[in-house]
Order: structure tokens, then C-alpha cells, then sequence
């Protein structure tokens, strides 16, 4: 946060200019503050009120339900961590729930507050709604307006992270919670921070945005030259013939078309894993599932671990250095190859092995297996509603148009290096919207903390 902060601080003469006077606010994370401005226990000027869930062995608890009740399925599906106010919920709870338990509906502007797994996340009630017992929620007093309270939570990040207990289940302990202080300006300065920080919050989003659609445009690209190449070749006066294929349309003349699963070895088909892999264990065997089949996540620290009792069920479904994995359900239709450190690992349900014979090259079949014109085929059948999941049977019998040997070597040579490009593109993209999202933090809590005085600019 450092460099966020230090660009602020440059900027100061120009448009961010500190207040005259500071004292020190005696809370950690706060640092200095306006000499002018009070700091408080966030209990002491907003109501703390705690979530509930209704027990479920009580199913006229959850008959005719209608009132809106906040769950941790909630935010996980807002991706826009800009979003200041929620008012659709993915379940409801009853009247008679909410009577017979500890639930309480909270009136509309309540700030919510989650304190265990996704820690740190704030929003605002559009409506009133009841929470589950992962958030702390606070109704604010007059001397409080809530979207004030919301940006001090979210720029509350790293005093948040400190206060947060547990190795699997991570949570901030209510007691913690009770302690917890706010800086408390007087509200016409919470007005002013409030409309400076959603002005130069929706400039910077904005530029997000952009950037974020010019990774999209980027991978767009990307893709179009994988299927370019696996499906023309490289050269682009090769005589061609109708694959008949809808999904592939012409292949070069010399090229044969053949189904996935009579590329790959004998002793070695095309599987999926261990169906019921059961809870993580500190010292086991590394699987690799759907979610896991990405270049960052497949690594012995970063996979969960089965034991050796269950995996040795499903010898025949281990992965070796060089093998192939893609996703057959989630995040369908991601590949990567198998580095040479998950050797003797394996995978579940969620994910597929794919072993190549000699006459094949592994590179030049991963890429075959990225581009667009195998994903259609398999995208098209692609089953389920709410996690989309691949029939392994469609999977081997994808069509494959396949080159000689040497020309394998040659697309896949050539797509590594036109592929890297566009990834050192991308990654300098994304390093600019990291950089404005840390900019966009800092921002914000050096607003709400006074470390710039913004009522000129609010103004």
C-alpha cells in the first residue's frame, strides 16, 4: 500500500491537501487523525446486532418464506466489490422463523459486516433483511451516516486480516468485534468524504474497466490465433478439404481427423479421478480438481491432499510429468499440462487425464485442446444448471485435426511464442488495474481517516 499512499501524498499539493491540525487518534490502524474529529467504539455510535440462522430441524421454518436473509452465497456471487447496497438474496426465511429464533430484521441502510470466510466484506441493506451468524451487522446512530461507516470497513483491510483467528475456518471473534473503533468527523465532513470517495472511486472504476476489457479483447485475440493454428496450420497457401465437422469447417488436405481418444495410449485412457476424495489431510496424496486446473494452482502446496487408503482405489487415474488435465466441471474446458512435481498424483471427478502416445506432441495438443473449435463441441453438451459439468464420453470422442509429427512441433513452437506475447501484455495490463485498485483503497482511507481533507473537493 505504500506506493498508493506515496502517489496521494504527491498529489496533495495539486488536489489532496491535509488539514491543519492532527492528533494522534490512540488507535493502531488509524494513526493520526484531525485534531477536530472524535474517535469512538463502532458500537457506541451504531447498534451492533448480530445474524442468526433458524434451525433447519424445523421445517415450518422454512415454509412461505419471504423475507430476504443475507448468506455467505450472497456475496460470493457480487463480484463488483464496488457495490455499496444489496437487495436480492438467494433465500428467503418465514415469519415464523424469524419469531422463533435469534434472527432479527434489520431495517433498511443496516451495514453488514462479515466476519468469518470471505472476512472484511461490507455492503449496505437496500431492504430490510435478516443475515446469517457470519456477519455483525450495525445500525447506525444519528451521529453515523452508514455509507461513512462502509468505506472506514473497507479500508479497514489489513486491521482486519490482523484480527482474524483460525487456520481452515477463519473468523473475527465477537469480542474482537466489540472493539472495534471508527474515526466519528462531524457529519457534514461524512458527507463530504462520502461524495468525494464515490466520485473518484467511479473515475477509477472506470478505468478499470477499460483496462479489464482490453485483457478481454487481448485473450479474444489470443484465442483466434490458437484456433487459427491448430485448425489451418501455419501456411496459409496449403490446399484445404472440408473437415465435416461443424465446429471445424476446412483443415488442411493433408491433415486426418480423428476422435481425442485414439490419441492417447492403450493402458492410459482418457479418465476422470477419485469420486469421493473425502475432507483435506495435512499429509496425503495431492488431487487436483476442476478449479485446480490452472498454471498457478498446480503445485504440491497449493492442491488438497486425500489419503493414501483412498487413493490407492484409483491407481489407474495417476497423473505423470507431461500428462495433460482439463476441467470437466465448473470452469469447464481449462487445460493445462501436468508439471513434472504432481508425478504419481490424482485427480477427481471434476477433472480429466489425458495421456498422449509417442506420435503425439504434448504442446501441440494442449493448444489443440484450448482452442475454440474443440470447447464448441464439447460446450454444446456440456450438461447441468447450476454447475455445468462435461460427459467424458464427449470428451474422448472430440474431433481432432491432426498435422504430421513435425508440423505438431512447429504450431506448437510458433503459438508459444505469439501466446507469450500476449500474455506479457496482459499481465502488464492487470498489473495496471492492481496498481489503480491500490490506489482506490488508499484513497479511500486516507479519506475516511482523515489524512486528506476533502470538503474543497467535495464541494
Amino acid at each position: 500500500m505504500s506506493e498508493p499512499i506515496a502517489q496521494i501524498r504527491a498529489a496533495r499539493p495539486r488536489r489532496f491537501r491535509p488539514y491543519p491540525k492532527y492528533r494522534d487518534s490512540g488507535v493502531e490502524w488509524m494513526g493520526e487523525m484531525p485534531a477536530h474529529w472524535d474517535v469512538s467504539r463502532t458500537k457506541h455510535v451504531a447498534r451492533l446486532e448480530s445474524g442468526h440462522t433458524p434451525s433447519r430441524q424445523h421445517p415450518e421454518y422454512w415454509q412461505d418464506c419471504t423475507i430476504p436473509w443475507f448468506t455467505l452465497a450472497d456475496v460470493w456471487q457480487i463480484r463488483d466489490g464496488s457495490k455499496e447496497y444489496v437487495v436480492d438474496t438467494t433465500e428467503k426465511i418465514s415469519d415464523l422463523g424469524l419469531a422463533n429464533s435469534s434472527a432479527r430484521l434489520l431495517p433498511k441502510g443496516t451495514v453488514i459486516l462479515s466476519r468469518t470466510a470471505s472476512v472484511g466484506f461490507a455492503a449496505i441493506l437496500g431492504v430490510d433483511m435478516a443475515t446469517t451468524q457470519d456477519f455483525v451487522n450495525w445500525v447506525c446512530g444519528p451521529r453515523l451516516r452508514p455509507e461513512y461507516l462502509l468505506y472506514v470497513f473497507r479500508s479497514m483491510g489489513n486491521e482486519f486480516r490482523r484480527l482474524t483467528m483460525g487456520s481452515t475456518h477463519q473468523t473475527i471473534y465477537m469480542p474482537d468485534v466489540g472493539c472495534l473503533s471508527t474515526p466519528v468527523p462531524a457529519l457534514p465532513e461524512q458527507h463530504a468524504i462520502v461524495a468525494f470517495v464515490r466520485e473518484e472511486a467511479a473515475k477509477i472504476d472506470a478505468l478499470v474497466a477499460k483496462k479489464e476489457r482490453l485483457i478481454e479483447l487481448l485473450q479474444e485475440k489470443r484465442n483466434a490465433l490458437i484456433t487459427r493454428a491448430v485448425t489451418r496450420g501455419l501456411d496459409p497457401n496449403v490446399p484445404m478439404k472440408d473437415s465435416g465437422v461443424e465446429y471445424l469447417g476446412e483443415i488442411p488436405a493433408h491433415w486426418e481427423l480423428k476422435r481425442l481418444w485414439h490419441l492417447t495410449p492403450r493402458n492410459r485412457k482418457i479418465m476422470y479421478g477419485i469420486v469421493l476424495p473425502g475432507p483435506n489431510v495435512p499429509q496425503g496424496v495431492p488431487i487436483v480438481k476442476g478449479g485446480d486446473v490452472a498454471a498457478a494452482r498446480l503445485r504440491v502446496d497449493a492442491l488438497s491432499k486425500t489419503t493414501f487408503e483412498i487413493e490407492s482405489a484409483y491407481e489407474r487415474s495417476r497423473l505423470r510429468g507431461g500428462d495433460l488435465v482439463y476441467a470437466i466441471r465448473g470452469s469447464i474446458g481449462e487445460v493445462e499440462m501436468v508439471p513434472a512435481e504432481l508425478d504419481g498424483c490424482n485427480l477427481t471427478q471434476d477433472a480429466a487425464r489425458i495421456a498422449y502416445t509417442d506420435r503425439v506432441n504434448g504442446l501441440w495438443l494442449l493448444y489443440v485442446l484450448r482452442s475454440r473449435s474443440v470447447f464448441a463441441q464439447l460446450d454444446a453438451g456440456a450438461l447441468g444448471a447450476t454447475i455445468k459439468g462435461i460427459n467424458i464420453r464427449d470428451l474422448k470422442r472430440a474431433f481432432i485435426p491432426v498435422p504430421p509429427g513435425p508440423e505438431q512441433a512447429d504450431i506448437a513452437a510458433f503459438l508459444n511464442v505469439e501466446v507469450a506475447k500476449f500474455e506479457t501484455l496482459a499481465g502488464k495490463v492487470q498489473a495496471a488495474i492492481n496498481r489503480l485498485r491500490e490506489f482506490r483503497t488508499a484513497l479511500i482511507s486516507a479519506a475516511v481517516t482523515g489524512k486528506i481533507d476533502v470538503r474543497e473537493t467535495a464541494a
